[in-house]
């Protein structure tokens, strides 16, 4: 399935889980805590670790919507926006300068 059907599913709010704040595929792991620890410092690897039912996917979710919060984009563009960063994510390593610029800024 690709990531733009996936985001909807991996993102979501229940008014009973964390008093309605999002969360990763209804697991009690919310966007915010994933995004804190990525602002810590923790390495995804170190997440998918520490938190086996987190997939990679999940994690590239809360980024993009985190980005998608800042740039005011639509679900649709944090959808596409996911389906680019899958496929960053499983190229060879290169350099962060390089990773971003692939990425590019529309404006």
């Amino acid at each position: 399935m690709s990531a733009n059907r996936e985001l909807p599913r991996r993102i979501s709010a229940r008014p009973d889980v964390f008093g309605g704040k999002l969360i990763v595929r209804d697991l009690r792991i919310s966007v915010e805590l994933v995004l804190s620890l990525l602002a810590q410092g923790v390495a995804v690897e170190d997440l998918l670790d520490d938190y086996p039912e987190l997939e990679r996917e999940d994690i590239l979710a809360c980024t993009a919507y985190a980005h998608a919060v800042i740039a005011g984009d639509t679900l649709a563009t944090v959808s596409d926006r996911v389906e680019v960063l899958g496929r960053l994510t499983q190229s060879p390593p290169r350099s962060k300068t390089g990773s971003f610029a692939k990425m590019g800024d529309p404006g």
